[in-house]
């Protein structure tokens, strides 16, 4: 897929477009595996004689869509795959390091990096050995990047609510070493999200964030669960809320920021086109919004690519897309300090 365009453009004469890449901004939906760059897996899966589907080598970024439970099975079947060429620690380490450094050339200057750690647990010595060694690489990318690195551990709806709530006492072990958040993640359609109630109280007893998708696959209906029953402060995703008005305006009325993520809903088939995503109706209604790349590695497009296709869809001007900078900052889990720094460097990029 071809970079997208972050520059003046010519049918934009006498219109200021400036370079999104140099607007400073947090990155707040982005999964462990699926933040690996498309040459890393080549060169991880060459290395270890793994042989990859042609989704994944020449007809890469794949054609996906989620619409029914197959095509659901079959983005997690290359999920699964590219999981599978982690192996060793400095695979690991280099995976987040080379997420840091994408963001940071995006001008992402926070990230959230959400990770199962049962899904890497067989290779990497049990959920705790890897919670640590993903804190400990994010704490040396921060070092080596500039870019700050927050973690969100995150369970998976497919699996037994009980396992959500092992990961939620995790988590809390860890909530001053690194740790911003729990989420809950994997097909909406599957399982009852009401069940992950315990596991999130659990979390949100000792203080992490809330951060459960909701509002993808599914409509309306679960948003309101993932709010009412999760205590959720973020969406991963949340888009659909444009659907019910009421909803919406109750998710601003609660400051529930919503993370959206263009690229992959567009390419999961929640939406047609760019064009369908309705950023506008959220901003309109006053709500929260962070732009996020989800799964880069699957849906060819990081965080930039975001910013750069809504301006494209909906002729976003560079007021609106500092705007969606300032929101993605005020939404995210970074130090007050840092905040302020960003929100002012959001300021200076516009003026």
């Amino acid at each position: 897929m071809p970079a997208p365009d972050t520059g003046p453009a010519p049918e934009d004469a006498g219109r200021e477009r400036r370079d999104l890449s140099t607007l400073p901004k947090a990155h707040l939906h982005l999964h462990f595996t699926g933040s690996m760059r498309h040459g890393t897996l080549v060169e991880l899966a060459e290395r270890d004689g793994v042989v990859l589907p042609e989704a994944l080598v020449d007809d890469w970024p794949p054609q996906l869509s989620a619409a029914d439970e197959k095509g659901w099975f079959r983005f997690q079947r290359l999920y699964d795959v590219a999981r599978s060429v982690l192996r060793t620690e400095d695979d690991v380490r280099r995976l987040v390091r080379e997420a840091a450094e994408d963001d940071a050339r995006d001008g992402g200057r926070w990230l959230e990096l959400q990770v199962d750690p049962s899904g890497y647990a067989a290779k990497f010595g049990g959920i705790t050995a890897m919670t640590e060694l993903v804190l400990d690489a994010a704490r040396d990318a921060a070092a080596t990047t500039g870019v700050g690195i927050g973690i969100v551990v995150a369970a998976n709806r497919t699996r037994h609510p009980l396992d959500a709530r092992t990961l939620a006492r995790l988590a809390v072990q860890y909530a001053d070493a690194g740790v911003v958040g729990f989420g809950l993640s994997n097909d909406e359609r599957r399982g009852d999200t009401r069940d992950f109630a315990r596991a999130f109280r659990i979390a949100r007893d000792a203080g992490l964030r809330a951060f459960p998708h909701a509002g993808e696959l599914v409509g309306p209906a679960n948003i309101r669960v993932a709010v009412e029953e999760l205590g959720a402060d973020r969406l991963g995703h949340g888009v659909r809320a444009a659907e019910d008005p009421a909803l919406l305006a109750h998710l601003v009325q609660r400051g529930v920021a919503l993370e959206v993520c263009p690229t992959s809903n567009v390419s999961l088939g929640v939406y047609s086109d760019l064009t369908s995503v309705p950023l506008p109706t959220l901003l309109a209604a006053g709500a929260t919004v962070a732009l996020g790349a989800d799964d880069p590695l699957l849906f060819g497009s990081r965080l930039v690519g975001q910013y750069a296709a809504m301006r494209a869809a909906h002729d976003l001007d560079d007021a609106t897309l500092a705007e969606l900078a300032r929101m993605s900052v005020r939404a995210s889990s970074a130090p007050d300090s840092l905040k302020t720094e960003l929100l002012a460097a959001v300021d200076a990029w516009l003026t």
